[in-house]
């Protein structure tokens, strides 16, 4: 029983926030209250819930404090740089954009830490898709996909967990793996080439000359992709906020990946106007650029060290950051203002994940689901175990957290395939295939960052980038086959 109420409870949670019917902090929360009355636990869910905020609550702790971090960071010119730099090899050309999309979340991602990766990823990039109408959820798509294979790394997690459930050195599961990997990323960037020439198709390939300067100049537009004769439109170079490009006649709206007429990943905001880096915005301290870049890199190589916990970090980062830059009591109010909304958003969201994490976990039915699953796999796929969990870790990821996962269910499969034959080192290489899923599942909190600060609905993003990321995930476990990794 628990293990139909679980399925039922996760298909219940995805149809209602892919056909919104509420939004994702209600079904976080009333989703999972509801289904542990309905197991007769009901009693019990204030210590689910507690238990569950409990777990989460210096994750949200990191991500506040991060953002605020990030966004002063964007507002006071540390990452300008990079957007002009993006856009001059871009050339405003969506194809490319995309691509880089891709190469800027998989380099970014080095650091190990999902959060960082996509508030750095989207504050480069979200100027872009904007001020060209692309759809955002191709960038949301394209970034957590590379950031999902790329979470592999050693420092990242899963490979840590892997070697720890299973006592092996995480260096002999990861360094077979690379080739592997390496297949999956190229692949995303296959997937960035195509959806690029999908988004340049429906809105032309633009060149922008000399577009980071605030003025008003002439931009010629392909009619219809590429090799199309080039029209003049007048537009601001780079606008300021409230102003937009207009759409070639004939495009569907900005947005609208599909042609279907609708804005994919249309957030809250999706139709306000480019809200670009202003060049000439009050906030910039280009007197303290390198101060701010040696902060940055200084707190990045210290979470790589390890040298204090993440929210520790974050917290006296964001800090120093507040202080030296704006030393005035009221420009600090005001900097921590402008990035309020996007505080109180991921923070309500990790907590409300925390009810659903907390009620899974709680009740057993997280465990019942893994045990069924195990138990469905026929003897005969024995000799085959690593397949299995390399298939099984697609959708368990995505539906547990990787603690469940690594923690509870890896040791079953290792030790189901230890009975016939098959080495632990393998198991441990084919449960990381995964991770490219995993990194959209509706329990990763970094996953709100993503959205929110794009600001794309996350059954956008889930309807839109699911397909390609477990398809991803297949490519790495094929590769791994082919290659006699796994």
């Amino acid at each position: 029983m628990l293990t139909v109420l679980g399925f039922a409870m996760i298909a219940t949670f995805l149809v209602l926030i892919m056909m919104k019917k509420m939004s994702p902090i209600a079904a976080l929360v009333l989703v999972p209250a509801l289904f542990c009355v309905l197991v007769g636990q009901g009693a019990q869910l204030g210590d689910y819930v507690l238990e569950g905020v409990g777990n989460l609550a210096p994750t949200a702790a990191m991500l506040m404090f991060a953002i605020v971090y990030f966004g002063v960071m964007i507002d006071v010119g540390l990452f300008d740089p990079i957007v002009r730099g993006i856009l001059r090899f871009c050339k405003a050309d969506p194809l490319r954009i995309v691509v880089g999309t891709a190469v800027l979340a998989a380099i970014v991602s080095l650091d190990g830490d999902g959060s960082t990766t996509f508030m750095i990823t989207v504050s480069a990039m979200y100027p872009l898709y904007k001020r060209l109408g692309m759809s955002l959820v191709v960038m949301t798509g394209v970034a957590a996909t590379a950031n999902g294979v790329m979470n592999t790394l050693p420092w990242g997690g899963p490979t840590a967990r892997a070697a720890t459930a299973l006592k092996l050195d995480a260096g002999d599961i990861f360094v077979p793996m690379i080739p592997a990997l390496g297949a999956g990323l190229l692949f995303v960037l296959a997937l960035a080439y195509v959806l690029g020439r999908r988004e340049r198709k429906r809105l032309g390939h633009l060149t922008l000359d000399e577009a980071l300067e605030p003025r008003t100049g002439t931009v010629l537009a392909a009619a219809g992709g590429d090799g199309g004769p080039e029209r003049p439109v007048t537009a601001p170079a780079f606008a300021s906020p409230g102003t937009s490009m207009p759409p070639a006649p004939g495009t569907p709206p900005a947005g609208d990946g599909d042609g279907d007429g609708d804005i994919d990943g249309a957030g809250p905001a999706a139709d306000e106007g480019f809200q670009g880096l202003d060049p000439e915005r009050p906030t910039l301290r280009p007197r303290l650029y390198w101060f701010n870049a040696a902060l940055t890199v200084a707190l990045l190589t210290a979470m790589i060290m390890e040298l204090l916990p993440i929210p520790v970090l974050f917290l006296i980062g964001a800090a120093l950051a507040l202080t030296v830059n704006f030393p005035h009591m009221p420009d600090q109010k005001a900097r921590i203002a402008a990035h309020a909304d996007n505080v109180l958003n991921v923070a309500g969201m990790v907590f409300a994940a925390a009810v659903f994490t907390g009620v899974l976990t709680g009740t057993g039915m997280v465990k019942h689901m893994a045990d069924w699953l195990v138990g469905a796999v026929p003897e005969a796929m024995g000799p085959h175990m690593a397949l299995v969990t390399g298939l099984l870790s697609l959708p368990l990821t995505y539906f547990m957290s990787n603690d469940g996962f690594y923690f509870g269910v890896l040791p079953v499969l290792a030790e189901a395939g230890a009975a016939h034959g098959v080495s632990p080192l393998e198991i441990a290489r084919a449960s990381l295939v995964g991770q490219a899923l995993h990194m959209s599942s509706p329990l990763v909190p970094a996953v709100y960052v993503l959205v929110g600060m794009a600001k794309v609905e996350f059954g956008d993003h889930t309807r839109f980038t699911v397909k390609w990321a477990a398809l991803t995930s297949l490519v790495v476990l094929g590769a791994g086959l082919v290659l006699g990794i796994i």
